[in-house]
């Protein structure tokens, strides 16, 4: 008679093939968990998988692995498993520990593979071989029996190992626990208040106050895995849960202060410890309580974990000074603003909005300089805003100071991102002042260096590229560039004809520049000198680009009531790198650099807070686990027959779980002493 489909589905169930299979499964889902960063906002993954990829791993519950349906499911399937295999092999192997098999008949002896005979001589044959097997590690029992010939005779049963039976239990049991405290963990409860819609997460930016109760839950949750971030001198009772789209606020047992965040740095600059020094207080009691939070070593009271996750800014004052890169009549205050705050600009007639995302007060970089690409001239003229990525190979890690990132966003809602350093960083001997920009967060920064004057300011630089930008001087610096080209003529006096054409050349050149920079002048090559004669006609274009540049400089600074510099190699590269620098600014975005010239830093902690009722049944799990594997690869079960009949002959039978050399040692080597004892009178 055929099964059952119920009994069928109870043996496929409490099959170990079932479980391994499941376990197969398990292993392949904590891969992507380990892979796929969990439990962050929709919008980073949808970034970046793009919109196909995100809405299929979505639905596969690929960004919170541990908590999908599928996933918990599995896990129920593998604690029913496991436990029918539990129960239904364990009672016969705990009954198996404290079987002797001392009912072995004459008979069976020659049914075993390691067996062996010999004669008797000593009268104290029994108690000597019952002695020498327990100093083998064997438990030894003896039992008066009768032989086939109906002769009278003594049975030594002997055991050792048998606790390897016990492993098997262990770790199955092990796998019940470590999984029944995986799904204690779990977001069941939530997921279930989800599918009910009694609970509901919200997205925006909503004050933590006023969040509604159908998005909050209540301290006697009992299990969540959440983030806080808590300003110097603030405190929270709430930690926030990502949860599908949006947040959901879980209510806390106490309150947290933080006093002060410490940051300590290697020589190097980078960070080798940081810690939370906060005051607890209990909802309950009122009582605080002072204490530290370090890495690895969190603050547990009331049942939930305090993590120092990691550090960001708690609303850092910057100081900003304005800087017109177009030239021209450009309104320009100064500013102040705090981190995740927001400040209109109007620039020109185009109104942006400031918004303040970041500050980091130490920034450790490698900046050795990458050795520079040998492109073609018309190649390098139409490139922009270059980056900043260091040799490859070379490491010169130095400390480079603050930095602030921001973006900007027009009245359409597109934004660029900014990241500017406060300090100049030195470059070939050079130093410049780094401003990155990116259009979209998946690329990388390209920076815009703008030169150091040698005042150590960005002074002399402004001054130049107001004049370079103004037209209205264009004049006068043809002019200024013609008369020093003709002092320096070493052919005599430079006729007017050639002045004039000097004048008109540096006002041409002015004008092609002041387009798009290098770029332009490109163009204008392009259009105006055959393609064999461009590499040479642009060297001459950049020459008298510098000496104009050069005169424009000079301009601005008697503009300014300062005195002419004489011509040096280094003020010559200043120049050049100011050209640079102009050219760059008309792929900067924005005509505005925001220098950062003051902060009043403010940091605050970011505290992962945990609530696990199911880690310490894991870490019994895993505890049972390690006992359970260690008894079933190193405990070898064994047993040992020896039928001493009272006429003078022995039999000896042995058996092992494992067959190896070891067993074929083992039982060469207990022969050869129970033979040698047997033959001793």
């Amino acid at each position: 008679m055929n099964a059952s489909p119920l009994r069928n589905g109870m043996e496929l169930l409490s099959s170990m093939r079932f479980a391994v299979s499941l376990l197969t499964v398990i292993g392949v889902a904590s891969i992507i968990g380990t892979v796929v960063r969990q439990g962050e906002p929709y919008s980073n993954y949808l970034n970046q998988f793009g919109p196909f990829w995100f809405s299929l791993f979505e639905r596969l519950g690929m960004f919170a692995v541990y908590n999908a349906w599928w996933f918990l499911a599995i896990l129920a399937f593998l604690v029913a498993s496991t436990s029918l295999c539990v129960s239904r092999n364990a009672p016969q192997m705990l009954r198996e520990i404290g079987r002797w098999r001392d009912d072995l008949r004459e008979q069976a002896f020659d049914n075993f593979a390691f067996r062996a005979r010999f004669q008797v001589a000593s009268p104290d044959a029994v108690a000597n071989a019952s002695a020498y097997l327990r100093t083998q590690g064997f438990d030894v029992r003896t039992k008066d029996v009768e032989t086939k010939d109906g002769a009278s005779g003594t049975l030594i049963a002997a055991k050792a190992g048998m606790y390897r039976r016990a492993g098997y239990v262990l770790a199955h049991t092990a796998i019940v626990l470590i999984c029944v405290g995986g799904l204690a963990d779990s977001e069941v409860a939530l997921k279930l208040q989800l599918l009910a819609g009694s609970k509901k997460p919200i997205g925006g930016n909503m004050l933590i106050a006023d969040v509604p109760a159908s998005s909050r839950l209540s301290e006697s949750n009992w299990s969540f895995r959440g983030n806080t971030l808590i300003p110097e001198g603030k405190s929270s009772d709430v930690t926030v849960l990502n949860s599908e789209d949006g947040i959901l606020v879980q209510e806390l047992p106490f309150s947290i202060s933080l006093k002060r965040f410490v940051v300590e740095h290697y020589t190097t600059g980078q960070p080798k410890l940081f810690a939370s020094d906060v005051v607890v207080t209990d909802k309950d009691t009122g009582q605080s309580f002072e204490s530290r939070i370090e890495v690895n070593k969190p603050l547990i009271h009331k049942g939930v974990a305090v993590y120092q996750a990691s550090f960001e800014d708690g609303g850092t004052l910057l100081k900003i000074v304005p800087r017109n890169l177009a030239g021209g009549t450009l309104a320009l205050r100064e500013l102040e603003g705090r981190i995740g705050e927001s400040v209109k600009l109007t620039l020109g007639e185009s109104p942006y909005t400031l918004e303040f995302s970041g500050f980091r007060p130490l920034n450790v970089e490698n900046v050795s300089s990458a050795e520079p690409v040998q492109l073609p001239l018309m190649e390098r003229m139409k490139q922009g805003l270059g980056s900043a990525a260091p040799a490859p190979g070379k490491k010169d890690m130095r400390n480079v100071g603050p930095s602030y990132s921001y973006k900007l966003r027009d009245a359409a809602g597109q934004a660029r991102e900014y990241n500017n350093y406060m300090l100049p960083v030195q470059f070939e001997g050079r130093w410049m002042l780094l401003s990155g920009m990116r259009e979209t967060p998946g690329e990388p920064f390209r920076f815009l260096r703008l030169p150091m004057d040698e005042t150590g300011g960005l002074d002399d630089y402004m001054r130049m590229s107001a004049v370079l930008f103004d037209r209205k001087l264009y004049p006068e610096v043809g002019r200024r560039f013609s008369r020093n080209a003709g002092a320096g003529n070493a052919g005599g006096a430079m006729s007017e004809t050639m002045r004039t054409r000097l004048e008109e050349t540096a006002e041409r050149v002015l004008d092609t520049f002041s387009e798009r920079g290098f770029a332009s002048v490109a163009d204008f090559l392009e259009k105006n000198v055959p393609e064999a004669e461009r590499e040479k006609a642009g060297e001459i274009y950049i020459r008298i680009l510098q000496g104009v540049a050069w005169e424009a400089w000079m301009l601005a600074r008697e503009r300014a009531r300062l005195p002419r510099l004489d011509a040096t190699p280094e003020r010559a590269r200043f120049v050049q790198d100011g050209l640079n620098a102009m050219s760059d600014t008309f792929f900067y975005g924005v005509p505005v650099y925001l220098q950062l010239s003051g902060f009043d830093e403010v940091k605050a902690s970011v505290f992962q807070l945990t609530r696990s009722p199911g880690k310490p049944i894991v870490y019994w799990g895993c505890a049972l686990l390690v006992v359970g594997i260690f008894a079933m690869l190193y405990l070898r079960e064994r047993r040992l027959w020896l039928l001493v009949k009272h006429g003078g002959e022995a039999k000896l039978a042995f058996s092992s779980t494992r067959r190896g050399f070891d067993v074929d040692e083992e039982f060469a080597r207990h022969r050869a002493a129970l033979e040698k004892m047997f033959a001793t009178k």
